[in-house]
């Protein structure tokens, strides 16, 4: 493990400091990285604005008020609304669920409650920049924060690569905190995804800065433009009026592949940006010292979701040395298993494990609405906003393609429930199906990674999709200008995959014409769905693309030794824990053999939206918050590398529901902390005799 060297030490040494640091730092310039493109820097006041809440306070990000924005926004504003919205979306917002209590701006790393109106700011100084392609196009945005008690004696970076297809604040509210309050420099990066998109009939895009521009002046200033000639984006608005590009489905670069390498370059960055404000001048020059390097500074590479995949990414492909540790929450990651691997729950193989993104959520995009209506899914949050009728014509087409069978509606759905366990997908998550594709969670996935994987431009409509602006929010809404448009806010708002901001999910193929995809055909766009599906198993130039492109993201479990720890939501239904971090754990084993440092923390009670909790009728009565356990871990790991504490073994933390009207979570009650001793009954272990892993019940 890298030092993080005590400055007192340092100065008693005396001129021997620069030797801590090696004599090379005292020689060397800091220099920038090659693939930096210009960087703008802006300093927080603190009080004013601020590196974490974007001068909301602790309460301001609590209001369900937007900040304000006018009509024609400045980048100030859409930076504060991207802080909030980014905020809110990752953790349970409301007090009785843990908010500024339990965690927050407010509450420190001891656990100290600031109530205070506008607590929780951190003052610093915030660095952004594009990774620039070898063709000097915007690759992804990086992102640097340090803090005004940034800790030289000490120092520490923690990586915050954004969840989902968010932009750069994607992560600040799931691991950026964490660092702020400890001292660390934060390194973001939106990870080629973002909230870059393209308004393809009046050629409307966004710049870094969240603001909006011409595609033809924003030039290599555009976060993303279509790659479409004039005739081309001609033909396809006057065919597809009111449609828009995004770049993690339509950039044609597959950005997946390089999130690891972004999330390392956002580590380069943070070590350059660290030194240009902390370092001395190198004597004789205007240049500073190369002083904070790789080799003395602490570095966690942590996130949640695509963030915590891009984290373990970016540790499998470390060569340099750069990353110490890593701790990452329901990590989203592609494996490329090995042979003989498996995974056992309760002492009974699990079938369906190790599955990528791609192969799971197409299957659940055509089961799910199906599914929710099994008897056992009966009390399903938002199982009225799945239409019974459309789910019906759904399960006779599911009948008639042979997917699932039965003679009446139950008979169906209990069919559709029992293929998607077959799938992989545990009980815990049976009353979140209804939920997830209600909101359009799934197939939003589905589609917007199709593209991706296949390289696909946005005139290719890829399985019948696209993405518009309709004539209102409901099922029955049809391509139109929107009386609001979304491009102004989309930076501030959007989350990268539609639907969002005002921009839905269309079925062009309708019987009646492009109609959002929820109300096609009356079965949810059944043959789109199955289109999708068939991009997986099928054959053809499009389903070989989609394979080859899922082919380049898969991980070995090869994390170098590092000391790591995944904790993950035994009820996620967007990232089941099957295809996930159970077999990443096997495969890490398998690949490091007794050098493995991996903890895999498995909570029962907690999915993949912690924020779904304050906000969807019923969630909150059987789910708990992830986030508390993902800011446990990142204490444990930080002990560890401070005070050399043991790592906790794998587990599964048994956690007690708030049950009818969801009283205030209470640790120790609802929330059993993660053990360094825990019960026999409760340790995951992995057999090396078989290659499997054993997950108890």
């Amino acid at each position: 493990m890298k030092r993080a060297f005590s400055y007192v030490s340092l100065v008693l040494l005396g001129f021997s400091m620069f030797s801590a640091f090696g004599d090379e730092g005292k020689k060397r310039s800091n220099v920038k990285p090659p693939f930096l493109g210009d960087i703008t820097a802006t300093v927080y006041d603190g009080t004013s604005d601020d590196l974490l809440t974007a001068g909301l306070g602790w309460d301001g990000l609590m209001s369900s008020t937007l900040p304000e924005v006018s009509a024609t926004p400045t980048s100030a504003q859409i930076r504060r609304l991207a802080i909030y919205s980014n905020y809110r979306a990752l953790v349970d917002m409301t007090k009785e669920g843990g908010y500024g209590v339990l965690y927050g701006p407010n509450v420190s790393p001891q656990g100290v409650v600031d109530t205070t109106p506008g607590a929780g700011k951190i003052a610093g100084t915030e660095l952004i920049a594009y990774s620039l392609s070898e063709s000097g196009r915007p690759a992804a945005t990086l992102m640097v924060q340090i803090p005004t008690n940034f800790n030289e004696k000490e120092p520490c970076i923690v990586t915050a690569t954004s969840s989902g297809s968010r932009g750069v604040y994607g992560a600040i509210a799931a691991v950026g905190e964490w660092g702020l309050k400890h001292g660390c420099a934060l390194a973001y990066t939106d990870k080629g995804t973002g909230n870059g998109a393209d308004e393809l009939g009046t050629s409307t895009v966004i710049l870094m800065n969240g603001l909006t521009a011409n595609a033809t002046s924003a030039g290599n200033g555009s976060l993303f433009t279509a790659n479409l000639t004039d005739a081309d984006r001609a033909a396809f608005n006057a065919a597809n009026p009111y449609r828009y590009a995004f770049k993690h489905a339509h950039s044609q670069q597959n950005p997946e592949k390089d999130w690891g390498r972004f999330t390392l370059q956002a580590v380069e960055f943070a070590l350059y940006a660290i030194n240009e404000r902390c370092a001395p001048t190198v004597a004789g020059t205007n240049q500073k010292e190369r002083r904070f390097r790789a080799e003395n500074t602490l570095v966690i590479a942590a996130s949640v979701s695509n963030g915590g995949g891009a984290a373990l990414a970016a540790a499998e492909q470390d060569t340099e040395g750069l990353i110490d540790a890593v701790v990452v929450g329901e990590p989203q990651v592609n494996l490329r298993l090995p042979e003989g691997l498996k995974v056992a729950r309760g002492g009974k193989r699990v079938t369906a494990f190790g599955k990528p993104l791609y192969d799971y959520v197409t299957i659940a995009n055509l089961l799910q609405p199906v599914a929710a209506y099994a008897p056992a899914c009966a009390c399903s949050p938002l199982l009225d906003q799945v239409d019974c009728t459309a789910a019906k014509k759904r399960a006779e087409a599911l009948v008639a393609a042979k997917l699932i069978a039965g003679m009446t509606f139950v008979d169906q759905a209990n069919s559709a429930l029992t293929a998607l366990h077959r799938a992989g997908y545990e009980p815990e998550s049976d009353l979140l199906h209804a939920s997830h594709f209600a909101l359009e969670a799934t197939t939003g996935v589905a589609v917007t990674y199709a593209n991706a994987y296949a390289r696909a431009r946005v005139i290719d409509n890829l399985g019948g999709f696209s993405f518009a602006t309709t004539t209102n929010n409901l099922a029955t809404g049809t391509p139109a200008p929107s009386s609001k448009p979304p491009m102004p806010t989309l930076f501030g708002n959007g989350g990268g995959i539609p639907p969002t901001n005002g921009i839905h999910i269309v079925y062009n193929e309708a019987d009646c014409g492009p109609i959002d995809h929820r109300g096609a055909n009356g079965d949810f766009a059944f043959q789109g769905a199955q289109r999708l599906r068939e991009l997986w198993i099928g054959s053809g130039a499009q389903a070989d693309a989609v394979r080859a492109g899922v082919d380049e993201v898969r991980l070995t479990g090869n994390l170098r030794g590092k000391p790591a720890i995944i904790v993950h939501g035994r009820s996620d239904t967007l990232v089941p824990v099957n295809h996930t971090s159970r077999p990443y754990m096997g495969m890490n084993r398998m690949a490091e053999g007794k050098a493995s440092r991996l903890s895999y923390i498995e909570v029962e009670n907690a999915q993949h939206f912690d924020t779904f909790i304050g906000l969807v009728p019923g969630y909150a009565r059987f789910l708990l918050p992830l986030h508390y356990y993902t800011d446990q871990a990142l204490e444990l790991m930080w002990d560890h590398l401070h005070k050399k504490t043991p790592l906790p073994p794998s587990q599964v933390v048994r956690t007690l529901p708030r049950g009818k009207d969801a009283p205030p979570v209470a640790v120790g009650i609802n929330l059993k902390p993660i053990s360094l001793v825990p019960s026999p009954l409760d340790v995951i272990l992995f057999e090396p005799l078989s290659n499997t892993v054993q997950v108890p019940d």
